[in-house]
């Protein structure tokens, strides 16, 4: 029986997920599933929700719950991190603080302001559960669903020896979004995809062996195909390939769609899916589901039609090549870029094909990326690079430098404005970062 501990299990939705796909696998179906959180009542729910899946499946499987870490990770076979660090009432003050000196961000997990206040609050917390991994279950294949994924990774990877990798999910699922644009089958579909987290590109892209990218670039003359993604879509027309991230989240990551009125109003409002105040709307739907979150889940626990059909999530493919049935997956992971990426920052956290296999995790040698991708990756992998040392020292002085170079940030705040800024986000995190200088 394989050990499988979640920290940070109470996310009952994506939990639930990764659970039902990793007892999918004939190989690991008497799994030993294992869930931490620090949310007592989460965790009771997420434990009802597992042995739900259990019994739908018919599976030899065991399910444990414990707020004790120690406990969850000794022995475990494969650990899946999902955390947040904070609510809603923390990381509002990452987007609202920013909006006050023009900078309208969208989402505000990955880069930016935003972005890299979350890092330095989440870091101690996620090296503290590493370095618990590293006592209770050092050889343990490691996964981290976390955001921000690359400097988090980063982080982990430098100051840990464990074999670990961090996921994110816009990798396939844009390669099944090209697919409909062109109304070819995924099955078909096969590419070459690298670059940095939410800022990775489709060097290749290809159906049945040839080249799709002629018929992406067609499927652009439909409307509501070139309404569906704008900013993406903008991108692709521009720098030649596809990138993986949503519109959404790439609106913000460059200084090409938010730092005018006129360029919201064009790209980031019809067809981003997520319009300009979509932050707000997100906020205010988790302050409100603070009230009706338990009745979400005791609608799910009630229904008896359960869905315990594998979804695409990586997690549970990886486990299977690794300590299941054993069958190499090949997937895109957050690793350091020791001779990956040819012409990005050496040692910094790239998103390249790994394999998966019994020996464990292989990232997979790229290349050099195309000069203007490498051009617009090298300037976000740069900032998380400064941002990740100015943990490391908590230099403040150097968070301030890593949001100075921020594109959209640089794009719309004077250098006064954005040191301003940055103290004034460094006060409302007082709780959490009192020991820059």
């Amino acid at each position: 029986m394989k050990k499988i501990t979640f920290i940070g299990a109470g996310s009952f939705g994506f939990t639930r997920t990764l659970v039902r796909d990793i007892l999918s696998f004939p190989a690991l179906k008497d799994s030993h599933i294992c869930l931490m959180d620090i949310n007592q009542e989460r965790l009771d729910y997420i434990e009802r929700a597992c042995n739900k899946l259990v019994k739908a499946g018919n599976y030899p499987a065991k399910v444990t719950a414990t707020t004790d870490r120690a406990k969850a990770l000794e022995g475990a076979d494969g650990v899946l991190i999902t955390i947040l660090a904070g609510g809603p009432h923390v990381f509002r003050n990452d987007i609202e603080i920013p909006k006050k000196y023009g900078i309208d961000t969208n989402v505000g997990d990955t880069r930016g302001p935003s972005g890299i206040f979350r890092f330095l609050r989440t870091a101690p917390v996620i090296l503290d559960i590493c370095r618990d991994i590293e006592k209770y279950c050092p050889e343990a294949i490691v996964l981290n669903y976390t955001n921000p994924m690359a400097m988090l990774c980063r982080a982990m990877q430098e100051q840990t020896s464990l074999t670990l990798s961090g996921l994110c999910h816009s990798v396939q699922g844009t390669a099944e979004m090209l697919a409909f644009f062109i109304g070819a089958n995924p099955a078909d579909v096969t590419y070459l995809c690298a670059g940095i987290n939410h800022q990775a590109f489709y060097l290749d892209f290809k159906v049945n062996g040839v080249d799709a990218y002629p018929q992406i670039r067609e499927s652009m003359n439909r409307p509501e195909i070139l309404n569906m993604e704008q900013v993406r879509n903008e991108m692709f027309k521009h720098l030649d390939y596809y990138t993986t991230e949503s519109s959404g989240h790439h609106s913000e990551y460059n200084a090409w769609f938010r730092k005018r009125l006129d360029l919201i109003e064009k790209f980031c409002t019809h067809g981003t899916g997520w319009n300009p105040g979509a932050y707000a709307f997100i906020l205010n739907e988790y302050l409100e589901r603070e009230d009706t979150w338990r009745d979400e889940i005791l609608e799910w626990l009630d229904d008896d039609d359960v869905d315990i059909e594998r979804g695409h999530e990586y997690a549970a493919y990886i486990f299977n090549a690794v300590f299941g049935d054993k069958t190499p997956f090949e997937f895109n992971g957050n690793v350091r870029n020791f001779g990956l990426i040819d012409n990005l920052p050496y040692g910094c956290c790239v998103e390249v094909p790994v394999l998966a296999a019994p020996a464990g995790l292989r990232p997979i040698h790229v290349g050099a990326l195309p000069p203007q991708l490498a051009l617009l990756t090298s300037i976000s992998a740069q900032i998380e690079e400064l941002a990740v040392q100015a943990y490391f020292e908590r230099d403040k002085r150097k968070v301030f430098h890593a949001v100075l170079f921020d594109p959209l940030t640089s794009a719309v705040a004077s250098m006064q404005e954005i040191h301003d800024m940055v103290e004034e986000m460094f006060a409302a995190n007082k709780d959490y970062l009192s020991d820059y200088k």
